[in-house]
C-alpha cells in the first residue's frame, strides 16, 4: 500500500508556494472531496444498475427507512432529502408517473397528502441498497473494523462541527494592494 497520495503531492506544492499557510484543513477536506467523488460514482452506478436515479433513491430510501406502510408526508421528504418543496413536488410527480410512489389523502388531515412507496419502488430501492452496500464494502477494502469505527466516530464529530458552522455572508474584504 502506498503511503503518499495525490493530496500529499498537492500539499507539498502548496507548502512550497505558500509556506505561511496552515494546510492541515486542506489535507482533510481535499481527501474528503476525492473520496466523495469516488463514492458519488459508485453510488450512481449502484442506483443506475437498479433502475433508479440518485434522487429517486433518496426519496425511496426515506420511505423505506420509515417502515411499513412506507408512507411519509412531503414535508418529511423535503427535510430528509434537503431539497425545496417545489423540487420535491416535481420529484413526486415524476416518481408517480414511473409507478414508484403514489399520493394518498392523509387520514389524519383531509387536506394533507402522504406519499406511499409502491411495490416497484420497494423492489428497486432494496436492490439499489444491496448494490450500494456491496460497493461501499469493496471501497473500504481491508480496513479493519476498529479503524472503520474510529473513522466513523471522527467523521461524525466533523459533521457535527460543520453542521454548526455559519458560513460568512456578504462580500469578502481583501486587504488594500498597498498592504500586500
Amino acid at each position: 500500500m502506498k503511503h503518499e497520495d495525490e493530496v500529499d503531492r498537492i500539499l507539498a506544492d502548496w507548502h512550497t508556494a505558500r509556506p505561511d499557510l496552515d494546510l492541515a484543513p486542506l489535507s482533510i477536506f481535499s481527501r474528503l472531496m476525492r473520496i466523495a467523488k469516488h463514492l458519488d460514482r459508485a453510488r450512481s452506478h449502484a442506483f443506475e444498475r437498479s433502475g433508479l436515479t440518485s434522487w429517486e433513491f433518496d426519496v425511496l430510501a426515506v420511505l423505506r427507512r420509515g417502515g411499513q406502510p412506507y408512507r411519509q408526508s412531503p414535508k418529511v421528504l423535503v427535510q430528509q432529502t434537503m431539497v425545496s418543496s417545489g423540487t420535491m413536488t416535481n420529484r413526486i410527480d415524476r416518481m408517480t408517473e414511473r409507478g414508484l410512489v403514489r399520493r394518498l389523502t392523509d387520514p389524519n388531515d383531509g387536506r394533507g397528502v402522504l406519499v406511499e412507496m409502491m411495490p416497484l419502488g420497494q423492489t428497486l430501492v432494496d436492490a439499489a441498497m444491496t448494490r450500494l452496500s456491496d460497493a461501499e464494502e469493496r471501497m473500504l477494502g481491508s480496513m479493519p473494523r476498529s479503524e472503520r469505527d474510529r473513522l466513523a466516530a471522527l467523521l461524525r464529530r466533523l459533521a457535527l462541527s460543520i453542521d454548526r458552522f455559519e458560513p460568512v455572508t456578504g462580500p469578502i474584504t481583501l486587504p488594500d494592494a498597498e498592504m500586500l
